[in-house]
């Protein structure tokens, strides 16, 4: 039975039930026409200033024939309260989960406890779940370290992995596979020599072809940060200690703190700053230009599709304001 997910949860659990996760964000953005999923939405009565990712996860739930969800609602979009009760309106099943606000460990591990029993999940079943996905999530973080040490995986290729992470396709095997592949082919590659290096900040862009406007203008992004967030690159300690460590659903200092390692350790000339549009979490670009000591390009995306003549010149004028500041 497959399970969707309104963003990332402790998978582990999911899996440990025989579950198969899918995040319905990739099944969004990935299918033949996200347009047509959000005006879907919108022919069903969703308002046009609704979050475009809502709108999509909604159309996405019926054209799979998801029948049970687990709505993320804390820690992620408000909205997905609302959606959570319209789907449950709709006969899906809904399961609620809520990273806590506190960031206490307490807090955490009764919501995971919940989910355990939801599911009729066994612990030691989870740990060898666990287990099992550290060799996965070792050669993403090897994917990773290849993107910015070495030099040989593209910004986009490091974000088409570490946000698949989320689910492993929901299908852990094939996605180990699929990496396995890709590792051998990258290894073979020539080193890229790139003028600017970038940081990506904030949920995956919901417009396509912004990597490879990037790489044409003599940049690449070498750090995704949420995306890498989703790949579990702190996962010391047991399942509660692995979730306190991922930084998106807790305040904006835990990020902040990530980031500003991220741009020592990777050498970042800029960061790029994507905001959903109708989204809270814009209101935390004030916190990211005030603490972070590089600068910023923030770009707010509506609705899918490919990258647009505005957001272009703006990444192109941002490029070459940090060539020429390099140059200095």
């Amino acid at each position: 039975m497959r399970l969707g997910l309104t963003a990332t949860v402790p998978v582990e659990i999911i899996l440990a039930a025989g579950l198969i996760p899918v995040d319905l964000n990739n099944i969004f953005i990935t299918s033949e026409s996200p347009s047509r999923l959000v005006s879907s939405a919108e022919a069903q009565g969703f308002s046009h200033g609704v979050c475009s990712w809502i709108k999509g996860i909604y159309s996405a739930v019926f054209e799979q024939e998801i029948n049970k969800i687990i709505a993320v609602t804390g820690g992620d979009c408000s909205n997905t309260i609302a959606l959570g009760e319209v789907l449950d309106s709709r006969g899906i099943d809904v399961i609620h989960f809520s990273y806590p606000l506190s960031r206490r460990r307490a807090d955490l591990e009764k919501e995971m406890e919940n989910l355990r029993l939801i599911l009729s999940a066994s612990w030691n079943e989870i740990y060898r779940i666990r287990s099992r996905l550290e060799s996965i999530r070792e050669k993403l973080s090897l994917i990773d370290y290849l993107t910015y040490r070495d030099n040989i995986v593209t910004g986009g290729e490091n974000h088409f992995f570490l946000v698949r992470s989320s689910d492993f396709g929901g299908d852990p095997d094939g996605f180990e596979k699929e990496l396995d592949e890709f590792l051998e082919l990258a290894r073979k590659r020539i080193p890229m020599t790139e003028e600017i290096r970038l940081g990506y900040l904030g949920v995956p862009p919901i417009f396509s072809g912004l990597y490879e406007k990037v790489e044409s203008m003599g940049a690449r992004v070498v750090f995704n940060e949420v995306q890498r967030q989703f790949s579990m690159p702190c996962s010391r300690g047991d399942m509660v200690d692995q979730y306190l460590a991922y930084t998106y659903p807790y305040s904006v200092e835990g990020r902040i703190k990530d980031i500003t390692h991220a741009i020592e350790e990777r050498s970042l000339d800029g960061l790029i700053h994507y905001t959903q549009t109708f989204c809270y979490r814009q209101l935390y670009d004030i916190l990211i230009r005030e603490r972070l000591p590089i600068p910023v390009l923030t770009l707010e995306g509506d609705k899918p599709g490919p990258l647009d003549s505005r957001i272009s010149l703006r990444l192109e004028t941002f490029i070459e304001m940090l060539r020429t500041r390099k140059e200095e």
